[in-house]
């Protein structure tokens, strides 16, 4: 075994990938998470999927790979010219709802809604409103986090931010966790 996935890789994912390049978007979810997302995903048979933080649509191709047609994904993030590129290659795809608001403002204006599959990747559902996120997720749920190991591109500071993420969920006792020293750092919870 090594690290790299020697699978398929979604259909459009190239093609997002080098929009993605062209707009200098550097915050994408690497192919190892996107791997493991796509495998989780297929695990969840109609059920309704949450990605917070759709950036250029890379990571939600690969969800969306492991979806059956019974299920639906909504896809939020805050940057249009971004999720522009999302839309243009999977915009076609009837399970998708693309969704473009303040992760923090549309949190709090679905509140009530629940979801099967949460992957939180950026700051609301994560750093904040991490309650909220898991009030949203059905029991048996999966919550997904990447980015946990130290990255290059972090500002000052945000290795503290993600230690203290760690230690809440660690001290919780509504989930069930597993935090992976792999890819860019890996946690998957299950809702009790």
């Amino acid at each position: 075994m090594s690290d790299e996935i020697n699978q398929p890789l979604p259909s459009t994912y190239l093609a997002i990938n080098e929009a993605t390049i062209a707009a200098g978007f550097t915050m994408a979810s690497e192919v190892l998470t996107c791997s493991l997302l796509r495998t989780l995903a297929a695990t969840k048979p109609a059920a309704k999927f949450l990605e917070l933080g759709t950036g250029t649509g890379l990571s939600t191709s690969w969800i969306l790979d492991g979806m059956d047609q019974d299920s639906t994904l909504i896809s939020v993030d805050n940057s249009a010219d971004f999720l522009k590129i999302a839309q243009d290659f999977l915009g076609h795809d009837e399970r998708l709802q693309l969704i473009c608001s303040n992760g923090e403002q549309w949190m709090e204006q679905n509140k009530d809604q629940k979801f099967d599959y949460i992957f939180a990747d950026t700051w609301p559902g994560k750093y904040f409103l991490l309650e909220e996120a898991l009030q949203m997720l059905n029991t048996g749920g999966l919550y997904i986090l990447d980015d946990m190991l130290p990255q290059p591109n972090w500002p000052d500071g945000h290795d503290q931010k993600a230690i203290k993420l760690i230690q809440d969920l660690d001290q919780r006792n509504d989930i069930v966790l597993t935090k992976q020293i792999w890819a860019t750092g890996i946690v998957i919870a299950v809702k009790k």
